[in-house]
């Protein structure tokens, strides 16, 4: 998982993601107009194909005829595939406005340095970065990406990747192993402080460069994920720009400058208005770009985010004017989803309101203890301080039945343990627990103490999930415990967070397809900073099964320990989890095509502008119905009801 404040939203380290991959094909689509794109970023041109030095044995020119007696797999897509990729009625084009409720904290790749693992770092990563391989956006199998074809040894340990000669870096470069191999010393340089990354990355030698491009990399132990780990979840920098910098070096250098990468989106300086906005502008030479899982995909010229700091009403109004495209609806603009059907750009369909159920990874959210240090040490006053946490009400009052309580830090999947106790809203219990840690007086204002010290607890928030705090602040003052509440930005948040200088936050994790427990719960973590075992949390048992997790090579093995793992950390009680949305609500202006899908299968509530970027398009036709709809004051096709869309559902792979 990865965490998120309350002003950020989901993220994973594979998830959604741009698909792009091997393939000759027909060219990128049509254009819906002349994009005047001005290409800046090229420095050197160097001619198609691989360098003509290096045979085909060895990965140059030739080799796919030599691949397989080698004994290299790759992925070839059949026609059917086509379509997770992108919809063929896609042009490129147009730009498409986002909102964001907090300015990066940092331009670097996800999880390369401190202040780099949230959502936008994520979409950054996603849209500018390559890794070797990634995952098919429906049937989840690998495929190519920077490495065309690849080997696994018969004890599953050391890998082989060829890179496809084509493959260039923004300024023209070629892709070569020695990027692979600057990479991974970047981010194992102690100096990066990245714990989580380094945990992932540390497990193999040192990548080996069998020659420009052959690069192979050897795991120090048997893990299922070793594969997927290395090839999907490594972006690849360029080693002439990287290779000689330390881990803090890397940091400042690129705090607020994208490090060069392969993507077919690059953020230009002349975009950045810093704290206020940036934007993404796709590059035309990208070298994938006539590739036909590619060609429909990435359609935007220009994708563009406003930041507006945790204040979801000027969100909304801002939507509402047109000022930008898409609005996500949340628990905190619940009211905005139940009510807006009156709203003429509703009534009249020039807005389109949308409820996609996918197949995403829940992830789980809610007030997170700090488990290092009193009063949240003691397990009674964790599980009493849940006991108060008046969920159901919650949700029927304030988010009108449209969400669910978490029962689970897996939830709605295979990885669910549905024997977890459901731990509803009880003052006595509560109490009782209370009594047990020690808490039997209270003073003159009613607080209860303990050692001549009331309890009083701080919690930092955003001033948009007050509405949701204050209830659970009254109940806890009718229990005697004191809630003090501290307003603060997203970012002030997330720093002390990260510096364990918290009891208390509200945060909200973001699942994996493939869960990674070690990220979240492993022993060695709990005492680190910039992690995401953000409560502390150590578990002898856990660490076993973290350790029996990485050998289980079987889906149905692998399920069962993270049950019996949830199972584990619920009983602990890390959290009081808050409540999991019934489908990704949007709400978005009718100018744009989309696949039937809407989103992609694997996308994650939250998750969803990165999925609209990758897959979404420009329609100019329905621009301009948009704009006289608008000045004549009529309606566009359509009832102006929410579409109801559960293709995902409907499926089997």
């Amino acid at each position: 998982m990865s965490i998120r404040t309350a002003s950020s939203r989901l993220a994973g380290l594979v998830g959604t993601a741009v698909l792009l991959v091997l393939l000759s094909g027909c060219g990128k689509k049509d254009s819906a107009g002349d994009t005047g794109i001005k290409n800046t970023w090229k420095v050197v041109d160097i001619p198609a194909g691989a360098d003509p030095s290096v045979s085909d044995s060895l990965g140059g020119d030739g080799f796919e005829k030599l691949a397989a007696a080698l004994g290299y797999s790759t992925f070839v897509p059949a026609e059917a595939d086509l379509k997770w990729f992108g919809d063929s009625r896609a042009v490129t084009g147009g730009e498409i406005t986002f909102t964001s409720s907090r300015y990066p904290l940092s331009f670097r790749p996800f999880f390369f340095g401190p202040n780099a693992n949230f959502t936008e770092n994520y979409i950054m990563n996603s849209v500018s970065y390559q890794g070797l391989i990634t995952l098919h956006p429906a049937t989840l199998e690998y495929v190519p990406n920077l490495a065309s074809h690849w080997k696994v040894s018969e004890d599953l340990m050391t890998f082989t990747f060829r890179i496809d000669p084509r493959a260039r870096f923004w300024d023209g470069n070629r892709v070569t192993s020695e990027d692979v191999v600057a990479t991974w010393r970047l981010v194992n340089d102690p100096t990066i402080l990245s714990p989580s990354m380094q945990q992932t990355f540390s497990k193999y030698e040192e990548p080996v460069a069998l020659s420009p491009y052959l690069v192979q990399v050897r795991a120090k132990e048997r893990n299922w994920r070793s594969f997927m780990s290395f090839g999907a979840s490594l972006p690849i920098l360029q080693a002439k720009q990287i290779g000689n910098l330390t881990g803090k070096q890397f940091v400042d250098k690129f705090q607020f400058e994208q490090p060069i990468g392969t993507g077919e989106y690059i953020i230009l300086k002349e975009d950045i208005k810093k704290e206020q906005s940036y934007a993404f502008t796709r590059r035309p030479d990208f070298w994938q770009a006539e590739d036909p899982m590619a060609r429909y995909s990435g359609n935007f010229d220009k994708l563009k985010f406003v930041t507006i700091v945790d204040n979801p009403t000027i969100e909304y109004e801002t939507f509402k004017k047109g000022q930008s495209d898409v609005f996500y609806y949340t628990s905190v603009s619940i009211d905005q989803w139940v009510n807006d059907n009156k709203d003429d750009i509703v009534k009249n369909n020039w807005v389109v309101k949308t409820r996609v159920k996918t197949e995403g990874a829940a992830g789980a959210g809610g007030i997170y203890y700090n488990m290092r240090k009193p009063p949240f040490d003691d397990i009674r006053i964790r599980k009493a301080f849940f006991h108060l946490w008046d969920r159901e009400s919650i949700i029927k009052n304030l988010l009108a039945d449209e969400y669910e309580p978490y029962n689970s830090f897996y939830a709605g999947g295979m990885y669910e343990n549905t024997s977890n106790a459901k731990i509803t809203y009880d003052p006595k219990l509560a109490s009782q627990l209370l009594a047990e840690a020690g808490y039997t007086t209270r003073n003159a204002d009613g607080i209860l103490v303990k050692n001549g010290r009331p309890l009083v607890i701080e919690l930092s928030i955003v001033k948009p999930i007050e509405r949701f705090v204050t209830p659970l602040k009254q109940t806890l003052r009718e229990a005697g415990i004191d809630l003090k509440l501290k307003f603060e930005d997203g970012n002030a948040i997330t720093k002390n967070v990260a510096e364990r200088n918290f009891s208390l936050t509200w945060a909200n994790y973001g699942g994996l397809t493939f869960p990674n427990p070690e990220t979240s719960y492993d022993s060695k973590l709990a005492d680190k900073n910039d992690n995401n075992n953000i409560t502390g949390f150590k578990n002898a048992r856990v660490d076993e099964l973290i350790e029996k997790y990485r050998t289980a090579f079987s889906q149905k093995e692998r399920a069962d320990i993270i049950r019996e793992i949830d199972g584990i950390v619920w009983n602990e009680c890390i959290a009081a989890l808050n409540w999991n949305t019934k489908g990704i609500k949007l709400g978005f202006w009718n100018k744009f095509g989309m696949p039937e899908y809407v989103l992609g299968r694997t996308t994650q509530a939250g998750d969803h502008d990165l999925a609209i970027m990758t897959l979404w398009w420009f329609d100019k036709d329905k621009a301009e119905a948009l704009k006289s709809a608008q000045q004549s004051k009529t309606a566009l096709p359509g009832n102006g009801q929410v579409i109801q869309n559960t293709f995902w559902k409907q499926q089997k792979f």
